[in-house]
């Protein structure tokens, strides 16, 4: 009986008006700071894939390319690349890293191998093999080319249709999708 005659006790009106501000707080700071996660998240790795190139080659099989650039704030680390949802082989795997820009189109290569040179435009590139159960590192503001000798899942009946090449990181999985070309080397 005491509680109901205390006039210094808020009213019941007050109470719930400030619980609700209180919530009302609450879920606006969370949704902000979630915002704010996501968003850095997302603005901190992109991946930007191009000069995608699939092609068969009866007499030396299949072979694709493709050029990486990091234009994102961090490092990515590559986990592995499919070609036609058939995972590559990190053995099969070829790859330069370099600053410069790519201007010139990929070309169909025949002599892929670990310190190998490949010839793009009018400048020559070394080429690492991949080593199996090691991902490749791409250094932010970074140009990775890639070759794959004999993606798994390529044949002579594949030529002329449309084949997709998704590079995945830890994060995220990078897509872009190419015509499988007949080459006559």
């Amino acid at each position: 009986m005491k509680l109901l005659k205390n006039k210094k006790a808020l009213s019941t009106v007050v109470t719930t008006l400030i619980i609700l501000v209180v919530s009302v707080l609450l879920a606006t700071v969370v949704t902000f700071y979630a915002i704010n996660v996501t968003t850095t998240r997302v603005q901190e790795e992109s991946l930007f894939l191009t000069k995608q190139h699939v092609w068969y080659s009866s007499t030396y099989g299949a072979e694709a390319a493709i050029v990486i650039i990091n234009t994102g704030g961090k490092d990515v680390v590559i986990d592995k690349i499919t070609v036609r949802g058939q995972e590559c082989d990190w053995t099969n795997v070829y790859y330069n890293v370099t600053t410069g820009s790519i201007s010139s189109d990929l070309d169909f290569n025949t002599t892929l191998s670990n310190g190998g040179t490949i010839t793009i435009g009018k400048t020559s590139y070394t080429f690492t093999q991949g080593t199996s159960g090691k991902d490749i590192t791409l250094k932010s503001g970074y140009t990775m080319i890639v070759y794959i000798d004999d993606p798994d899942s390529i044949s002579l009946n594949d030529i002329g249709t449309t084949v997709g090449i998704t590079v995945f990181t830890a994060n995220a999985q990078y897509y872009k999708e190419a015509n499988v070309q007949a080459t006559s080397s």
